[in-house]
């Protein structure tokens, strides 16, 4: 659409170009017109102003205005068309394209709301769309929503901080919430705003300076990530820990096209039976690795055993190829 658009006032703007420059060429040659004389007298043919000459035309000169007139005229016309038409189509498309987004918000449930699309949130929506998760952007620069929209997100230009904006993103279907505005106050106030539309929300968040971590904490974010502190850890462990530091990197990147880690869940109303663990992997033939469980309400377990019973409720942190871990959830949760 923006590529027909853009065509067509480039044809329009070299049709009005070229009926100029034959105007001014042709009173030139046949009525020895300066240059500016000539051009001049061309404009005000083709524009249909209506002065007069500028010096009286000769018969050729007349009959070659005559055309002029009759070409200039029509361009002038297929120009204003054209450009009408540019506008009508242009406000559709806004028009449109805000129902579209509309009605598509409205079809979410169990979603999560970035909010902000500076580096922090925009390095989360890329990892919502590898994974397929549903999700939404929020952010007040229309030319990050349009980056977003360009990217194949669902975004909307809007202030975070307002009830009106969090209740358009559909918060209270959201499951999750991520607080990625570049200034603590503001993360606040989405925090504050986010968790009183919808207590059941999980927010996540990041800080800027480490004495607010306990504000936002107390406001309802249920985990606060301290850049400069992680980074700090990360940098120290990376000299005393290196092999650590590597396993870790390799089980948070995308470990390839098929293998990954994810966290498969037993939804309590599943009605499933429990189950030893070894006899879960048994019937589901594959080699993924159970790393950790998180029990409902309880603490998690590390590299649990074969004879540890799985139940309704519990979190498995597993590793394996994709396949096999849709297999495995499709058995957890049927």
């Amino acid at each position: 659409m923006h590529t027909r658009l853009v065509r067509r006032i480039l044809l329009t703007v070299g049709l009005l170009c070229f009926t100029l420059l034959i105007g001014t060429v042709g009173f030139v040659l046949i009525e020895h017109y300066s240059w500016f004389e000539a051009f001049y007298m061309a404009l005000t043919t083709i524009t249909t102003v209506g002065y007069q000459e500028v010096r009286p035309l000769s018969h050729a000169g007349r009959v070659f205005n005559s055309f002029l007139i009759i070409f200039g005229v029509s361009a002038m016309f297929v120009a204003i068309g054209a450009m009408t038409q540019t506008v009508i189509e242009l406000e559709l498309q806004n028009r449109y394209g805000k129902n579209r987004t509309k009605r598509m918000i409205n079809n979410l449930h169990d979603h999560f709301i970035v909010c902000g699309f500076g580096r922090v949130g925009r390095n989360a929506s890329y990892e919502f769309q590898r994974t397929n998760a549903p999700f939404l952007v929020i952010d007040r620069s229309e030319q990050r929503v349009a980056n977003a929209v360009k990217a194949g997100m669902l975004a909307i230009a809007a202030d975070a901080t307002q009830d009106e904006s969090l209740l358009e993103a559909g918060v209270l279907r959201a499951k999750g919430l991520i607080a990625a505005l570049p200034s603590d106050a503001e993360n606040l106030f989405i925090i504050l705003s986010a968790k009183t539309l919808n207590p059941k929300l999980t927010v996540v968040t990041r800080v800027s300076e480490e004495g607010a971590g306990e504000k936002l904490r107390r406001a309802g974010a249920d985990t606060v990530f301290t850049p400069y502190a992680m980074a700090g850890r990360q940098l120290a462990d990376a000299l005393l820990k290196p092999h650590v530091v590597e396993l870790m990197d390799f089980a948070r990147s995308n470990i390839g096209p098929k293998v990954t880690m994810e966290q498969v869940s037993v939804a309590p109303k599943a009605g499933f039976t429990s189950k030893p663990l070894g006899q879960l992997l048994d019937m589901q033939k594959s080699g993924v690795i159970v790393i950790a469980i998180h029990k409902l309400g309880r603490e998690t377990i590390f590299n649990p055993s074969a004879e540890f019973e799985i139940s309704a409720g519990d979190v498995l942190i597993v590793m394996g190829e994709r396949s096999s871990l849709q297999a495995l959830e499709h058995i957890l949760t049927s």
